[in-house]
């Protein structure tokens, strides 16, 4: 047991903590496994870690609604895996097999299930802000109370649809909550010198949003403020900007050399990531030991082993299906 951990507030449901560290677990080693996975081969294309986030979309999680529509990033494995789209979908598309959530044609940047409200990830910086603005307008005229969530990085803010779907959410009062995951880096470049406004609740408040600055790093703090946002949007008063300051742990992408960050100041981060520190609390508060822990990473490579002999097995798509959905199948 960590003796300088702080044991779990009291009002906090112990089954409640112990599956919050357990998706955490679960996104994180399901990511060490398609990094393994890359390196051999198996997955290609671009591939973007959460790893060291895991707390932010965990928590945000735990409020969004079936009917819910969640936009993503290209980092949004864990989103995914979290809204519920199943661990054999999201690696059998990594794997480009059809059995994959997008049938393979998306791989790893691209994750998409109707099913579940996952609007997919999306390539292009900033690309799924007018998207989610778009599914909370459609809630709004529908009146369904259903809230559309749009998660993005620090870097999407430098864009023009940022300020463009802040005006319209803002202006038209849309139950939209923005969640901006900063890790201070976008893709190689540090926040303050390529932004001059680094205050980035400031960047939201001005178009009179509700803006909020949130430990990203810890799973309890992330969740209340998606909570309170979620609250708030579905009570008709606009939307809500979230900014979740975090750390990922590895490259921006398996292609980058990572040049622009020292490893002694990645690996004082680690030393605060967000496995490390609730899984101290937990043992402080007695819900977690080194037995529980092992079922819990025995439980979860299991599903992962699983996951991966189902892409292997996965079917390719074939030549012949190569120009379908390219153009609509719908006749006049």
């Amino acid at each position: 047991m960590n003796e300088m951990a702080v044991p779990l507030p009291d009002d906090i449901d112990g089954a409640h903590a112990l599956e919050l560290f357990r998706q955490m677990l679960r996104i994180r080693r399901f990511e060490e496994k398609c990094a393994q996975m890359y390196s051999s081969g198996k997955i290609r294309g671009f591939l973007h870690l959460y790893i060291g986030e895991e707390a932010v979309g965990t928590g945000v999680m735990q409020s969004v609604a079936p009917r819910d529509a969640v936009v993503a990033t290209y980092r949004e494995h864990g989103h995914a895996l979290l809204r519920g789209i199943s661990m054999n979908a999201v690696m059998a598309e990594m794997y480009g097999k059809q059995e994959g959530c997008s049938r393979g044609r998306g791989g790893s940047m691209h994750l998409f299930d109707k099913a579940t409200g996952f609007i997919g990830g999306n390539a292009i910086v900033g690309g799924g802000m007018p998207v989610a603005v778009g599914y909370a307008l459609a809630a709004k005229m529908q009146q369904n109370g259903a809230v559309a969530w749009c998660i993005f990085g620090e870097g999407a803010m430098a864009e023009g649809e940022f300020h463009e779907s802040m005006n319209l959410a803002a202006l038209w009062q849309l139950p939209v909550v923005f969640c901006c995951e900063n890790n201070y880096y976008a893709m190689g470049t540090a926040l303050d010198r390529s932004e001059s406004q680094i205050q980035l609740v400031e960047k939201a408040r001005s178009y009179r949003v509700v803006a909020e600055e949130v430990d990203g790093m810890d799973v309890l703090a992330t969740e209340a403020a998606a909570r309170r946002a979620a609250d708030s949007a579905r009570a008709g008063n606009g939307p809500y900007f979230l900014e979740f300051q975090t750390y990922r742990f590895r490259a921006h992408s398996m292609f980058d050399a990572e040049r622009y960050r020292s490893k002694n100041e990645v690996h004082e981060h680690e030393l605060q990531g967000p496995l490390r520190t609730f899984g101290a609390r937990l043992e402080a508060s007695s819900l977690l030991d080194e037995q529980r822990r092992a079922e819990l990473e025995a439980d979860i490579a299991r599903e992962i082993e699983n996951a991966v002999a189902f892409a292997e097995s996965g079917t390719p798509e074939p030549v012949s299906e190569l120009g379908r959905f390219v153009y609509s199948e719908v006749q006049p």
